[in-house]
């Protein structure tokens, strides 16, 4: 109303026959050309920083979606990609405190423009191993590779075997030794991620307070919800892209692909992972290039220059008036600022809403970040679907289905102009609903595959005894057979067999995927088998496994939807109880814990669980643990829902807490936004102190690597 009022009394005075003031016309042109100045430089600010929203969110979700490969590539257990996995949040550890508090007083975008270097340096040295470790080397009887030797897979002599083909097999196994130093290389796919960590620390915190600075007041938010919207899209173009790797054999273009006896369906096949990180990498690059040619400052827009908003920039950086007769040149000293870190901190950790939602936080995101990491293996073990099939699901039906959660919780916050107590309410709600329906997936998993002297006897019973020991039966007591391989091949009758030796065939035919095997001595022992006979590869699951991933999807769709609806109230609920110049340090302080008590143990304790599943070990060329071949699919579905759902639940009483609280402080108007957006603080004593605008609503749409999610 008050702007409505000036615009008329303008509009009458224009139309008097008073004298006109032409400095006034002056200083309005003047103020008309610096908004379109302002506006201009902002937009192209807003393009950049969307763009690299999408960077990093692409590389990002092709790390998760590259864990089995990298897993299988480096022969190393899930506790050790949970290691990998965390470097990430390391990086972030080194200097997110240093960025947060100090970085405003620095050149933003070009500190963001070296973060992209930096960001785009380490995901190309996680796909260098690639080209330093030589080919990709996988478990097969050698009668399977094209050759024009025909050996029995059951030595019962090992003069059975030409001299040649025993001597090539054991030069092959000393080659293996040689390079068995290669394993280690996984070392610096764990440094790339650290660099990679590094360098995305200062795209959010500086990023989104330089829109907050520069833009006009009623458009930040627009523009800070199209970046958040931007960085959605990020994670589906990186789960598609690891589908399309996951198709590619590792070594494409180096091997000739007819050469391969394995299909992308068997455990032990690796895709073109370090392809995708090429290709992220170079997107990283070109995404930094625009902010090396942006300025520190943009001119400041008139609404804001009248605002007594106080901002990020008014408390750390100081600019020079663009007005000709006024400047302001104070120089803060580094030393001021620090004394004031202490008091901001005690602060922060004296808001009991504050502590007990970044509690709250914390635990839930242990839940999810955990879920998420070993989501792909999950669905490949649990289901028996491929990594390319796994990638393609997660990217194409889950990903969207977190963007849409993210965008009602905001459109149910606007709609119903939703308050502080209101938020919490629905925060906590979706979170309690959400692990409900995660209760669910219990119901719906596949039992194990029948795998002899595994998960079943020889003779076609349960397996009860320690299952090294009965790996080997009467029916293979007479072959030469190692129970550290892994060479599965399927019986006619249904069941998996850990390799040929131990299925006890005595004759082989054909080479490569189409090699059979005949007379199979353990084959026509089992109770329903008319047949003797075997092919390479393991038996599918059982006739319901299809059916039972149907509901696990629908389910899980649902469930991401559900809980990321409470993503942007929680959001509000954090941003609504700090005071705002606080705001940036509040954020860099929660990043942080989130990073450090979540994002780096929970894929490490995860993996670790996840390993006790494990019913058949791989074995390195030289001996030693590799990675896990077989997973106990009921105990993996136990151990992985149980420890999600286990931490979810610790997460909602935390969230309770929050809503007593703020129950016991806030009176019934702040329970509700007034017509002007006005409304109380988390029940604080100065509401002048602890407003936020309404804006943030929209605003409000970004958690630590939201993206990659669920």
């Amino acid at each position: 109303m008050e702007i409505s009022s000036k615009e008329n009394t303008h509009f009458f005075s224009n139309n008097t026959v008073l004298p006109v003031d032409r400095s006034s016309f002056k200083s309005e042109s003047s103020s008309s050309r610096e908004n379109q100045s302002c506006c201009g430089g902002i937009k192209i600010f807003l393009a950049a920083l969307s763009f690299v929203y999408f960077a990093k969110a692409l590389s990002g979700s092709y790390l998760k979606s590259t864990i089995t490969q990298i897993e299988r590539r480096f022969d190393i257990p899930s506790s050790l990609v949970g290691v990998i996995d965390g470097s990430f949040e390391i990086g972030n550890l080194l200097i997110i405190i240093l960025v947060s508090y100090f970085g405003a007083k620095l050149h933003r975008p070009r500190i963001i423009g070296a973060g992209c270097l930096i960001m785009s340096a380490g995901t190309f040295l996680i796909a260098m191993p690639q080209f330093f470790m030589g080919r990709y080397r996988y478990e097969r009887f050698p009668s399977t590779v094209n050759s024009t030797v025909s050996m029995s897979p059951c030595l019962q002599d090992k003069s059975q075997t030409p001299l040649s083909a025993l001597e090539k097999s054991q030069a092959k196994l000393n080659a293996g030794c040689e390079k068995e130093a290669g394993s280690s290389m996984w070392i610096y796919v764990l440094l790339g991620n650290l660099l990679r960590g590094i360098g995305e620390t200062p795209i959010q915190p500086l990023g989104i307070t330089y829109i907050d600075d520069y833009a006009v007041e009623e458009n930040a938010a627009l523009y800070i919800g199209c970046v958040q919207t931007v960085a959605i899209i990020g994670p589906i173009f990186g789960f598609l892209l690891g589908s399309l790797c996951a198709k590619l054999y590792v070594d494409i273009g180096f091997v000739d692909l007819d050469s391969v006896t394995i299909s992308p369906k068997d455990v032990q096949w690796v895709g073109a992972w370090w392809l995708g990180y090429l290709i992220a990498g170079v997107i990283s690059i070109l995404a930094g290039i625009p902010f090396w040619f942006l300025p520190k400052h943009l001119p400041k827009p008139q609404s804001r220059k009248d605002s007594s908003t106080s901002s990020e920039q008014s408390k750390f950086i100081i600019e020079e008036n663009k007005d000709q007769h006024t400047s302001y040149q104070q120089q803060a000293k580094l030393a001021e600022m620090a004394k004031d870190f202490l008091p901001s901190l005690r602060n922060l950790f004296g808001n009991p809403v504050y502590i007990l939602y970044l509690c709250a936080s914390i635990i839930q995101f242990n839940s999810l970040i955990g879920m998420v990491t070993y989501k792909p293996k999950y669905i490949e073990q649990q289901y028996g679907q491929t990594s390319s099939k796994t990638n393609f699901v997660i990217g194409l039906i889950n990903i969207p289905a977190v963007a849409f959660g993210i965008f009602s919780g905001g459109l149910i916050m606007k709609k119903f102009r939703i308050g502080v107590l209101g938020a919490a309410k629905l925060s906590l709600g979706s979170s309690f609903f959400g692990y409900l329906l995660l209760l669910s997936l219990f119901a719906m998993g596949c039992e194990n595959s029948d795998v002899a002297g595994l998960t079943v006897s020889y003779h076609g019973t349960k397996l009860m005894t320690d299952y090294e020991q009965a790996l080997f039966s009467e029916c293979n007591s007479g072959c030469l057979c190692s129970k550290s391989d892994w060479d599965p091949i399927c019986g006619d009758n249904g069941v998996t067999y850990v390799s040929a030796c131990l299925a006890g065939c005595r004759a082989s035919n054909g080479s490569g995927k189409t090699t059979v095997f005949f007379n199979c001595s353990c084959v026509g022992t089992f109770e329903s088998s008319q047949s003797s006979s075997a092919v390479m590869g393991p038996c599918q699951k059982g006739n319901e496994c299809p059916k039972m991933f149907l509901y696990f999807l629908v389910i899980s769709v649902i469930t991401s939807y559900t809980l990321s609806v409470g993503g942007t109230p929680g959001y509000i609920l954090l941003l609504r109880c700090i005071k705002p110049h606080l705001k940036s340090f509040a954020l860099g302080i929660y990043t942080l814990a989130i990073r450090v008590l979540a994002g780096i143990p929970a894929p490490v304790y995860f993996g670790v669980a996840i390993d006790t599943t494990c019913l058949k070990w791989g074995s390195k060329r030289c001996g030693g643990r590799g990675a896990c071949r077989l997973y106990d699919s009921s105990a993996l579905r136990y151990v992985y829902l149980g420890l999600t759902l286990v931490l979810g639940t610790v997460s909602i009483f935390f969230s309770v807490a929050v809503l007593w609280v703020l129950r016991k402080r806030s009176s019934p108007r702040d329970e509700t936004l007034s017509a002007n957006g006005e409304r109380g603080a988390c029940g604080t004593k100065s509401r002048k102190h602890n407003f936020v605008n309404s804006d943030q609503l929209i605003q409000s749409t970004y958690w630590p690597e939201k993206e990659t999610r669920l």
